[in-house]
């Protein structure tokens, strides 16, 4: 059965990661329901190169890469409460002490940086560049890991959102200008609402 392409709607990686479980038409779909489909989303957010992932389905077992969607699916949740409990405000210092599970996971990354011939030009001959040691299978939640990190210590909590849908369970930064964005997606949501408004102001004429 072919997977339905993942939403990268929110604006982020780290929400994107927290809308692989969504509801955006009124069936739930499960982006990590097992490990080929927590390949497949890494794959199309651009987290994790199509040639390592494809040398990882060869790699590891399907038993192996599910547990890993497993334990995708448990970070996933937990950083959902907590995103859902801080947004609409800065985080505060005090905020750190409950981001130890996310700590706790990027001390395990096997990676460093090497100095790399540049892959653009006009920027010099040489760039930084991190490497991963792909040891395990557990390494494919490093790149996450990362993208929750630079997500909490980079954007404001202030313009996190969740869709207005009324059954919609999306997630989105919103970088609007007058920060009134209330859909996930204008073509979804956001089309649906106008749809509904439209229909409750004809049974008012009548």
């Amino acid at each position: 059965m072919q997977q339905t392409p993942a939403m990268l709607i929110a604006g982020d990686p780290a929400l994107d990661f927290l809308n692989t479980v969504a509801t955006p038409i009124d069936v739930p779909v499960e982006w990590l329901d097992d490990g080929e489909g927590l390949l497949t989303w890494l794959g199309q957010a651009e987290l994790v190169p199509a040639a390592l992932l494809k040398r990882m389905r060869s790699q590891w077992s399907a038993g192996e890469l599910d547990k890993v969607a497993e334990q995708a699916r448990s970070l996933r949740e937990w950083f959902r409460a907590f995103v859902e409990k801080h947004r609409g405000r800065p985080l505060a210092r005090d905020d750190l002490k409950k981001l130890e599970r996310l700590n706790r996971l990027l001390e395990r990354d096997d990676s460093f940086s090497q100095v790399a011939t540049a892959t653009s030009s006009g920027s010099g001959a040489f760039e930084l560049r991190v490497i991963r040691q792909w040891r395990s299978p557990e390494a494919l939640l490093f790149p996450v890991a990362e993208a929750l990190a630079r997500f909490v210590c980079s954007e404001d909590f202030s313009y996190v959102k969740a869709c207005e849908g009324l059954r919609c369970t999306l997630f989105f930064m919103d970088k609007t200008r007058s920060r009134a964005r209330r859909w996930c997606s204008m073509a979804m949501c956001g089309n649906r609402a106008k749809q509904t408004a439209h229909r409750r102001r004809l049974r008012a004429d009548r």
